[in-house]
């Protein structure tokens, strides 16, 4: 094989979407998935891989680093792409530990694992690269501004051309980090650590923060698959606040085409922001979803909007996110390939296309399924 990658989280939403690009794009790659398999991880997401002679699965948790370190050795690992982390902001609040250690402490535990490995061979650092994907909620929020009196949303010009803004301001990647919440603080905090490996050690590092990613295989607690479902089963649709809050969104292929480009051809110790200039607000994606459902499930179109239940708002909810990913797109020619409301109905369609899967995950059962499946191997 050409090289050894570590994608750890490769069972998760986006990790499987990078660990199924990687394993069909480069068969001369061998892609080892490492994933603890809690209750995000689902190895149905790679089914259609699962068999791939470049392709194998590792059950580990990124925080043990004696399992790390001899798998890294064992295995000749000279790329890590580090996806693993604890991602619900609802959890966080709830579990502030959990996240602590798995994502600070984890990513210690991957980052002195590569350290000691790479360190030990006769060329070190030489085409070796640790790749960590953290959030654009490091940055904190944006305000709602408007330029000269207009009201948002507004047309902006970006990279990749005129998009509907929410404020003048993005987050840039020489922004200062000011996180609010325990998630954010932990991959604030993870993402400190990898840079600092690189300036006291010189391990070749990139991080990238990106935005909201929607698609296929997301575990259906956030917002787009749970709402989907709930459309689907007539259920209450519960909103923070007033639904006020914009978020930038970005299809999941889109995010792993970057993840690609950026660990081949990025610069060392640089940061890249991945965004799809495309803001919305969390009540009109709602609606957006109703209508989309409602009428490929031949209902009349938003028939579905009384399931609209506006709760109270959570503790530290940021208002707006709006990545600048015009870094990424100049240096590297990277840009989003789907529209909103193409990958929108991309999506949807999957869901409904894919009860069984949903099923399996609400109800837990592919947790004991897999497990077993791959302990009998």
């Amino acid at each position: 094989m050409k090289r050894t990658i570590i994608i750890t989280g490769g069972a998760g939403f986006i990790g499987s979407h990078v660990v199924r690009l990687f394993v069909n794009k480069y068969p001369d790659y061998h892609i080892i998935n490492v994933d603890k398999l809690t209750y995000a991880g689902n190895l149905a997401n790679l089914k259609d891989v699962e068999d791939k002679p470049n392709y194998t699965f590792v059950k580990a948790d990124i925080c043990d680093f004696d399992t790390i370190y001899a798998l890294m050795q064992r295995e000749h690992v000279d790329g890590i792409i580090h996806l693993a982390a604890e991602s619900h902001v609802d959890r966080s609040i709830k579990d502030p530990f959990t996240f602590a250690r798995t994502n600070v402490m984890g990513t210690l535990s991957m980052l002195q694992a590569a350290k000691l490995y790479w360190e030990s061979l006769p060329e070190r650092y030489e085409g070796k690269r640790f790749y960590h994907i953290s959030t654009d909620e490091v940055y904190g929020a944006l305000e709602m501004t408007h330029p000269e009196g207009i009201e948002p949303p507004f047309t902006t010009k970006a990279s990749s051309g005129n998009h509907l803004a929410y404020g003048e301001a993005f987050f840039t990647e020489d922004l200062k980090y000011q996180p609010h919440s325990p998630y954010s603080a932990a991959k604030a905090s993870s993402d400190h650590f990898v840079r600092a490996y690189h300036d006291t050690y010189g391990l070749p590092t990139v991080v990238t923060n990106c935005s909201n990613n929607y698609g296929p295989y997301q575990f259906p607690e956030k917002l787009i698959p749970l709402f989907i479902n709930n459309i689907r089963n007539r259920k209450p649709l519960p909103v923070y606040g007033k639904g006020e809050n914009v978020r930038d969104w970005l299809y999941v292929e889109d995010h792993a085409r970057a993840i690609d480009l950026i660990f081949h051809e990025g610069a060392v110790n640089e940061t890249y922001n991945i965004g799809g200039f495309n803001e919305w607000k969390n009540i009109d994606i709602i609606r957006v979803l109703i209508r989309t459902v409602d009428r490929l499930l031949g209902r009349p179109e938003g028939a579905d909007m009384d399931l609209i239940t506006f709760v109270t708002d959570r503790a530290g909810h940021d208002l707006r996110y709006a990545i600048d990913s015009s870094k990424l797109q100049r240096e590297l020619g990277w840009e989003p390939t789907l529209q909103f409301e193409e990958g929108i109905e991309k999506t949807v369609r999957w869901y409904l296309d894919n009860q069984a899967w949903l099923d399996n995950v609400t109800s837990g059962d592919y947790q004991n399924y897999y497990e077993q499946m791959y302990k009998n191997r």
